[in-house]
């Protein structure tokens, strides 16, 4: 791939937001359809999407989610609740001069996505989802939930949430981690079933313990490793991170929408081999009670977690597909 910011026929712009601005890529006219990524990943994660939606008659859009890359960083970790993040997907249709899009979003952005839609359904005419199902808000507090998992090993998420302990892990050498990180969870480089889950940590221990190590996936070249590790070398992690330490604060913020589905039309696409698919396999199953307005669910099989990048092909076809079925 060319560097990120020469991609043909890419547009990049900066746009406000009470963040501060959000940097976005641009490409092709038409309806808007507004990608957002994950952690720990940029706009960049869609490239291989924006030109396929733009060819199909589309006006993609992949934003820098606040706290990476070229958009906005505040300090205050209650800057990350997804309620701002909303308002940021708000903020970007608004400045596009669009009144409604259609929103996807993988891994943390698909939650991103879904909240979107359930709160400014005004706005968000229709979802997809990769890689992590819908899970309506409610439940137990999440910090309780992730405290009970996985034993006298700890579970990724409560190591995110511990401010500075997972920047101390990875910005010595970003680039290596993003590596194994990637690598962890890419269909044809993560450990064997068996081996010890990277997704947990040994007591003492770090997360990349547990990373494959020196073997990109297939679908990560060295200028795509690069064009990822430059941007946190310059920004960190803490932005990235700060998603997570927000988990309790958004169960409280949502408690008003505790349960509810999300009626718009919707498309779920993950991997059969990301722990995502398998360990939420009973959001999955509840879908036609908590996205009645779904018009396709797919897993594909002998994929992993970074599913846009790992299948382009398909994932275009799927997306595509499903948005000329939509209403006007």
């Amino acid at each position: 791939m060319p560097h990120p910011d020469m991609l043909p026929n890419v547009t990049h712009r900066l746009v406000p937001s009470s963040a501060g601005r959000i940097h976005l890529a641009e490409q092709g006219s038409g309806p808007l359809v507004l990608l957002v990524h994950g952690f720990p990943e940029s706009w960049y994660s869609w490239r291989r999407q924006l030109p396929a939606l733009a060819a199909a008659g589309y006006r993609a859009v992949a934003v820098d989610v606040r706290g990476y890359g070229r958009s906005s960083r505040p300090e205050a970790v209650e800057a990350y609740r997804a309620v701002e993040l909303v308002a940021d997907n708000v903020a970007v249709v608004e400045a596009l001069g669009e009144t409604s899009a259609v929103i996807v979003g993988h891994d943390w952005g698909a939650t991103i996505a879904a909240h979107s839609a359930l709160l400014r359904p005004d706005v968000f005419r229709a979802v997809g989802l990769l890689s992590v199902p819908y899970t309506p808000p409610g439940g137990p507090r999440p910090s309780e939930v992730f405290a009970g998992m996985g034993g006298e090993e700890e579970f990724y998420v409560p190591y995110f949430q511990e401010p500075g302990r997972a920047e101390r892990e990875i910005e010595p050498d970003v680039r290596g981690w993003l590596a194994g990180f990637y690598a962890a969870l890419s269909a044809d480089t993560m450990p064997a079933p068996g081996a010890p889950d990277p997704h947990f940590v040994t007591p003492g221990k770090t997360l990349r313990d547990r990373f494959p190590a020196g073997r990109l996936p297939s679908w990560l070249s060295e200028a795509d490793l690069d064009a990822y590790a430059a941007e946190f070398e310059r920004t960190g992690l803490t932005g990235a991170l700060n998603r997570y330490r927000c988990m309790d604060r958004d169960w409280e913020d949502l408690q008003s929408f505790a349960g509810a589905p999300v009626t718009q039309p919707s498309l779920f696409l993950g991997g059969a081999l990301d722990a995502s698919t398998t360990w939420l396999a009973d959001a999955i199953e509840a879908y036609p009670t908590t996205l009645p307005g779904l018009r396709g669910s797919h897993l594909l099989e002998g994929c992993g977690h970074w599913i846009q990048q790992e299948r382009p092909d398909e994932v275009n076809h799927h997306l595509t597909t499903w948005l000329a079925g939509l209403p006007d």
